[in-house]
């Protein structure tokens, strides 16, 4: 399982790097909306020690990686997850010679203290944890780092982080009491009714009266899927429809709300297992 990374994280990865030389180099993706996402290479030591007032929570793609954090040597190998809690010293690099690949995302705490309702910052002892589906959701910021992510995305991703972290805190999942049915059918109408430009949380907020966490975990409770999810999929449903009237895939990308083909592309693919152009080919003949 460790070896078996996510395979959009794993092409993304080839992208990003296929241009460099062996030596160590950062990569940093678009910013803003309080986190912060890197991929770094590394041979030997990277980073003596330091620390951040932030959360920094990152996925070993290849290689050891080893660091001291809280008094101890702390290796971990591909597929694991790295949780280190702000404002604690540590340092960083490779556990051997074969060098280090990871990504990581800086994450400012005020952006988990919005969906704790008044709780402490989680506190995650273990520093390397075997947790897929922790790795699988820090992947999905993770693998895409040419792209910027959305504030519909962002909203989704730290209400998953949160309870995520919660668990390895020790702490039990928070209920969602109650699911607010209407408050979801009405963030589903408005998604419906503006699926072809980007929809901001606070736009939901307003409609419904709940918080972008709080909505995001009703919304999942009655559709199996998130705001973020949802919005997407029907830009992808008006993608297929304009394939079949014979529209170029460029002007597709466009029209369905994509910022690029190369977005488009990807969205595609990795919701019904082939590309846009392979689709086109397949609805023609």
């Amino acid at each position: 399982m460790a070896q078996a990374l996510d395979a959009e994280a794993q092409e993304g990865l080839e992208r990003s790097c296929a241009d460099a030389a062996d030596g160590d180099r950062i990569v940093s993706a678009p910013g803003g909306l309080g986190l912060e996402r890197i991929e770094a290479r590394f041979h030997g030591n990277a980073f003596e020690l330091h620390r951040h007032d932030t959360y920094a929570i990152g996925v070993t793609l290849h290689g050891v990686q080893r660091f001291h954090y809280r008094g101890a040597l702390q290796h971990s190998l591909p597929g694991k997850v790295i949780v280190l809690h702000p404002d604690e010293l540590h340092d960083g690099g490779a556990g051997t010679e074969d060098g280090l690949r990871y990504r990581i995302l800086y994450l400012e705490p005020s952006l988990l203290l919005d969906c704790l309702d008044g709780e402490p910052l989680p506190f995650v002892r273990d520093a390397v944890v075997d947790d897929p589906a922790l790795r699988d959701t820090l992947l999905s910021a993770l693998g895409p780092l040419d792209e910027e992510l959305g504030d519909l995305f962002v909203a989704d991703f730290v209400a998953q982080l949160a309870q995520q972290l919660r668990r390895h805190a020790g702490k039990p999942a928070k209920s969602t009491r109650k699911t607010a049915w209407r408050a979801a059918a009405l963030a589903r109408d408005y998604l419906e009714e503006n699926a072809e430009r980007a929809v901001r949380s606070d736009e939901l907020e307003a409609i419904t009266g709940l918080d972008r966490y709080a909505l995001s975990r009703h919304f999942r409770a009655t559709y199996s899927t998130s705001p973020h999810r949802f919005l997407l999929m029907r830009r992808l449903q008006r993608a297929r429809r304009m394939i079949v009237e014979g529209e170029s895939l460029a002007e597709i990308a466009a029209g369905a709300g994509f910022s690029d083909q190369s977005h488009f592309n990807r969205h595609f693919k990795k919701a019904f297992g082939m590309t846009p152009g392979r689709w086109a080919t397949l609805v023609s003949a």
